[in-house]
């Protein structure tokens, strides 16, 4: 099974802030487990590895996932971490969250999975589809999907919009303008320690 759905709050105590698994702050600021507090010398291996998995476990995707984004960003053009970024964010799941239509990525997914949201009219129910400038994301004329969304709008995962994103809160329609930049991606990571975990490995 891809998903995880174990405990968040111990992933983020482990891994640092990530906006897209959970809203919720841990109590305790140290790592979980019996050696939590204990400081470990960290090999750079462990430091790849955990960048990996921030982005895993804040998008939700599974490895095989990740290492198909990895070769698709290998191929395009530019920075291959800044692209590999910019795949993830343009997931349909993450942008119906950054559109404020979910509380987190998964709650999204949730939404697209059950058939509650539009791509240009018509209903999308896959969370990886690949949102292209242009495309016009609503909510399935149900007065149920309608309700739905307007409740999770109430509790927000983030404040700011990102400027490639429109949004009419009143007709629940969003607009993809642009792809993401750089500095619009609220996840704290350096992709590049990313990349180099990857490029032994594919």
């Amino acid at each position: 099974m891809s998903r995880y759905r174990g405990p968040r709050l111990r992933i983020v105590r482990r891994l640092g802030e990530l906006p897209g698994l959970t809203r919720k702050n841990p109590r305790r600021a140290y790592q979980p487990g019996q050696h939590g507090q204990a400081r470990k010398k960290r090999s750079e291996y462990a430091i790849r590895l955990e960048e990996k998995q921030k982005l895993r476990f804040n998008y939700g995707v599974s490895e095989k996932q990740l290492v198909g984004y990895v070769r698709k960003a290998r191929r395009a053009t530019g920075s291959t971490g800044q692209a590999l970024l910019q795949l993830l964010e343009m997931r349909l799941d993450n942008t119906v969250f950054r559109l404020g239509m979910a509380g987190t990525i998964s709650g999204a997914r949730q939404l697209v999975n059950h058939g509650h949201v539009t791509i240009n009219g018509r209903v999308v129910d896959i969370p990886s589809y690949q949102c292209r400038p242009g495309d016009v994301i609503g909510v399935k004329d149900k007065d149920a999907s309608r309700q739905l969304v307007q409740r999770n709008m109430e509790y927000p995962g983030l404040a700011n919009l990102p400027s490639h994103l429109e949004f009419d809160k009143n007709a629940l329609v969003g607009k993809v303008n642009g792809v993401v930049e750089r500095e619009w991606i609220a996840l704290t990571i350096n992709e590049l320690l990313v990349v180099e975990y990857y490029s032994r490995k594919v």
